[in-house]
């Protein structure tokens, strides 16, 4: 059975961050990049010219706020859909982008499993839609319960600050076969190794990061990261 690409456009003013997300989209087979717009004007312009299905949206932009995207008359006409990735933690824009129809709202510093897991659900969601002309209420269910999974509250991510966890994710993107040990995070980051330990774990727990152990002779052996495979 064939299956149809989803366009996903990325609205992200922060390029690292939006890299990230565009070498996500990439390793799926499903999904397919249509554009990064790193303004709310760039983001109309792409809106018209490339007619996403999906559009990951931060809120703070240069020139405006992400939630007036989905005012956009394109949008009111157009089948896309919002997941929302951004430091918007008021009440206000989490109502607005439900009540518009946002298919989820992610939290920042994001979680790689749970940004990974979401692109997945839309991806189910949006074959459902496809392949079901006619609905009777056990698909009308299961079409609501992709939409509003429960997930576990991630208490890691508490004091990491989306900057540096790009900056550390930048480092293993840009070499994703090489382990890292934490003096060479120390090294190329700048970071305390401390908080280099924080980050790097919160990665491991995000599903971003994988743990070898290297065992020398002598000693503790050495924590090893390397990049998921994805």
């Amino acid at each position: 059975m064939q299956h149809n690409v989803i366009d996903v456009l990325i609205v992200e003013d922060e390029n690292v961050l939006a890299l990230l997300h565009a070498e996500l989209i990439s390793k799926h087979p499903r999904l397919r990049l249509a554009g990064i717009a790193s303004s709310l004007a760039e983001a109309q312009t792409l809106l018209n010219q490339t007619q996403p299905q999906l559009i990951l949206l931060d809120n703070y932009l240069p020139d405006g706020k992400g939630i007036t995207l989905i005012n956009d008359p394109f949008m009111a006409q157009a089948n896309c859909s919002v997941i929302f990735i951004t430091a918007a933690s008021d009440m206000d824009t989490c109502s607005q982008a439900i009540r518009n129809g946002a298919f989820d709202y992610i939290l920042k510093p994001v979680s790689w499993k749970r940004l990974s897991q979401s692109l997945e659900r839309f991806v189910q969601f949006a074959e459902q839609q496809r392949v079901w002309k006619i609905v009777d209420q056990q698909n009308v269910d299961s079409l609501y319960q992709l939409q509003a999974k429960n997930y576990r509250l991630d208490n890691g991510s508490k004091g990491i600050e989306e900057n540096t966890l790009a900056r550390v994710q930048k480092l293993f993107a840009d070499d994703d076969a090489r382990c890292f040990s934490v003096d060479e995070v120390v090294s190329k980051t700048g970071l305390s190794k401390t908080t280099t330990r924080r980050y790097l774990e919160h990665c491991v727990e995000a599903g971003f990061l994988t743990v070898e152990m290297q065992y020398g002779k002598i000693g503790h052996p050495r924590r090893l990261y390397r990049r998921a495979a994805a």
